[in-house]
């Protein structure tokens, strides 16, 4: 790639082609069907799906949808990051990685299959390369969170753009290396795209020519010896995310060039809380909320947001993104009024159907919540 600044590939243009389904709208009908399950090893399962009716779906690669999820007969909101291409635009996957004990995970495993719907809303998010000069890239994953850096190689890759990619993947054993043989693929084409497959251990694959051990400053500095001229794409368990954080800011990695999952999915998909619980329930002046199936009251400040307020009550209430753009918070308001301010994580109608989002919602008056 020359020195020149090349501009911003038109990463979600609409096809205009004549004939074309329309976009996909959830706000007019959100149902998605799973059309395909696909093994992508022994406890990771890519679930494709497309609209109920013909359509296309536009997203940035990197961005996440939210799906509704029938669990225990209550329904669950989790956000997954979209792991396929954004020039595909007729279907779109996801890509689940089994928690053992994950309520989400496992009943997405054990239950959906070609055929089933779920609804869904999105997508969205801010993750992405969309709208930036194409510059010299590099990614790093760990275990699933390799699923919107895969979106944004699959949709460079589709739209056949002069690239320079970097793309290291950390995993346990090659055994757990998620789309390897796809990467692989990639790798060979001789098209700007270099990949480094890092594991902990050799596992059964007892010639295992990739890179071995835990990544460190000098292993990236070998694998990409112009680390300071790449922007960084950063997302994996949060220990990885932090480790990978602090050699960009040893190396001397210009912040505007570092990027990473600003929430992580792997981490929060199956987690009974994201918020920590107060040591001693905290007292505070403004109005009462009572929590219908819990049984508890709080008192929650004016300015205070509602999912703030139960946590450090020490209730335990599901969240992942504390900024309004998920839904994994949404709850009924059975009575009261609250100011909201999301983030594109909740639709109009249910808005108007008196649900509400816990983590960006603050009382105007006393509230009773069905949770």
């Amino acid at each position: 790639m020359s020195g020149t600044e090349i501009p911003p590939p038109d990463w979600d243009a609409e096809v205009t082609a004549a004939g074309e389904p329309p976009l996909w709208d959830p706000d007019r009908d959100d149902r998605l069907v799973c059309r395909a399950v696909r093994q992508e090893t022994h406890d990771v399962k890519t679930f494709v799906f497309s609209g109920h009716s013909p359509c296309r779906f536009r997203f940035k690669p990197g961005q996440f949808i939210t799906l509704d999820l029938p669990i225990d007969g209550a329904t669950v909101n989790r956000c997954y990051t979209v792991a396929s291409s954004a020039a595909r635009p007729h279907r779109i996957a996801i890509t689940v990685k089994r928690v053992p004990g994950g309520p989400v995970s496992n009943w997405l495993h054990d239950h959906m299959v070609p055929g089933r719907e779920l609804r869904a809303t999105g997508p969205m998010g801010s993750f992405t390369p969309a709208g930036r000069p194409l510059t010299k890239l590099l990614f790093l994953s760990a275990g699933s969170g390799i699923t919107p850096l895969m979106s944004m190689a699959r949709t460079l890759d589709d739209l056949a753009l002069d690239r320079d990619v970097v793309f290291v993947h950390a995993a346990r054993t090659p055994a757990d290396i998620i789309f390897r043989a796809e990467l692989d693929a990639m790798a060979r084409s001789g098209t700007g795209f270099r990949l480094a497959h890092l594991c902990e251990a050799a596992g059964d694959e007892g010639q295992w020519p990739g890179y071995t051990g835990r990544l460190s400053l000098p292993m990236l500095r070998l694998i990409a010896p112009d680390l300071l001229e790449r922007d960084l794409y950063v997302c994996g368990p949060t220990p990885f995310m932090a480790a990978v954080r602090a050699m960009a800011q040893d190396a001397g990695v210009d912040p505007a060039r570092y990027h990473e999952e600003s929430f992580n999915f792997e981490d929060l998909a199956d987690s009974a809380a994201d918020l920590p619980i107060a040591a001693e329930p905290v007292s505070v002046e403004g109005f009462t909320i009572e929590f219908t199936k819990s049984g508890r009251t709080i008192t929650c400040g004016a300015d205070t947001r509602i999912l703030e307020a139960a946590s450090a009550a020490g209730i335990r209430l599901p969240s992942s993104c504390a900024r309004g753009l998920c839904g994994t918070c949404k709850s009924r308001l059975l009575s009261g009024q609250v100011a909201m301010n999301h983030g594109g994580g909740i639709r109009q109608r249910e808005i108007d159907q008196g649900q509400i989002l816990l983590c960006c919602s603050r009382p105007v008056s006393d509230l009773v919540i069905e949770r």
